[in-house]
């Protein structure tokens, strides 16, 4: 699941963070090369969220480091999609799967959340190993789903891919206009682990998504995970076409230029009308 890269962004309004005390005068000067986009939260959990993450950084032993925590997001990852699997042979993984989708969550939302807390943030190193991790583990849990008895493994990574495209389009964002928006509306990466908490727990009581369509064996999960991934690539369309028309009243596009056989008629011409 994606989150917002804390090591490679800040908060609207935060300043820069304070240098180490050893820093060379080089490493004073600003980078040309770091990604510089301002962060703008805007789904439903974020402000509890950010104010958890702080929380629990401050707390932190100080031989914890973030990428120890993006280590810990990885295999977090890799262990959903494998309790995931296991639930082919006992529902008790999905609680397994729900108690590792928390441990993913801190993992991959606070690594960068420590990051800024002491000021250590390394921006183009967490802005690549984030994003390189993030569509990591996106394909595992998004495959582990798919290889449950609840879904179709097409049906996963349809939700895989719809998922990396919209976060292929917030990485766009943040080059092309400065901001980072990890959420669509009010749904973001915290939101669709709470979702698949409830799913799971829902599943793990027994709950029948078995019907027949076409006496496809579809499950619930399937018709809802298509539908899911519809709407996300509508809300991707309606958001593309937004920063688009953002973008286009900035650099306008060069007027079209009629030549050759195909010039338009010159004003007053006897073609061309008065």
């Amino acid at each position: 699941m994606n989150t917002i890269d804390r090591r490679s962004t800040r908060e609207a309004g935060e300043r820069e963070p304070a240098r180490v005390a050893n820093a060379t005068s080089a490493d004073t000067q600003p980078d040309p090369h770091g990604v510089h986009a301002e962060r703008t939260p805007s789904f439903l959990l974020a402000k509890p969220e950010k104010r958890a993450l702080q929380a629990i950084a401050k707390r932190l032993p100080r031989w914890i480091l973030p990428d120890d925590l993006t280590l810990l997001g990885i295999v977090a990852a890799i262990a959903i999609a494998a309790a995931y699997a296991l639930s082919n042979h006992s529902s008790v993984w999905l609680w397994v799967a729900s108690g590792l989708l928390v441990v993913h969550w801190l993992g991959d939302s606070l690594d960068g959340t420590l990051a800024r807390v002491r000021g250590i943030q390394r921006p183009r190193y967490g802005f690549y190993l984030d994003h390189l991790v993030d569509a990591g583990a996106t394909v595992a849990i998004a495959v582990g789903l798919g290889l449950s008895p609840y879904m179709v493994l097409s049906v996963g990574m349809l939700l895989g891919v719809a998922y990396l495209i919209l976060s292929i389009n917030v990485y766009l964002e943040s080059q092309a206009l400065g901001r980072f928006s990890i959420g669509y509306g009010k749904l973001g990466p915290t939101e669709l682990r709470v979702l698949l908490v409830a799913i799971n727990t829902a599943l793990a009581l027994g709950l029948n998504t078995r019907f027949h369509v076409l006496d496809t064996g579809l499950t619930a999960l399937d018709v809802g995970g298509v539908a899911l991934a519809l709407g996300m690539l509508v809300m991707l369309a309606a958001r593309a076409w937004r920063s688009l028309r953002e973008i286009a009243r900035e650099e306008p596009a060069a007027p079209r230029i009629w030549t050759g056989t195909f010039s338009r008629p010159a004003a007053g011409s006897p073609t061309g009308g008065s």
